[in-house]
């Protein structure tokens, strides 16, 4: 029962990456013009490396397979993207703060969940 629930959670958690990177691959022009507002340089293959590397990830927790660089593609996004992209802390308007901070903490906790698969023994139940 248990490597089912597992298997559940991967479809789950890889799925939403697989989500999040055909978005980059599909919405470059508007992501890329607020990567720009954010100050990121050269926002356009920002935006397309991003959407790779949460690519690389999902495909990685949803097959169960190259557990370790799945891991570290999607901490190569997260870390730079939450502290960038949505740095509560620089903005004045009290709502627009509010935002920024839940997506913050959301990131910070999806982080913390891809660190946690890394003490899961490999290789996983049910993985190719």
């Amino acid at each position: 029962m248990e490597s089912v629930l597992f298997l559940i959670g991967r479809i789950l958690f890889g799925g939403y990456f697989i989500m999040m990177a055909i978005s980059h691959f599909s919405r470059v022009e508007p992501m890329a013009g607020y990567a720009q507002s954010k100050r990121v340089p050269m926002p356009k293959p920002a935006v397309l490396f991003t959407g790779l590397l949460l690519l690389v990830g999902g495909v990685g927790i949803l097959l169960g397979i190259y557990i370790n660089l799945a891991v570290a593609a999607l901490v190569l996004f997260f870390v730079p993207v939450t502290f960038i992209m949505h740095a509560f802390w620089k903005i004045q308007d009290g709502q627009a703060k509010m935002m920024e901070q839940i997506q913050f903490m959301k990131n910070t906790a999806l982080l913390a969940a891809i660190l946690m698969l890394l003490a899961i023994p490999q290789p996983w139940p049910m993985s190719l």
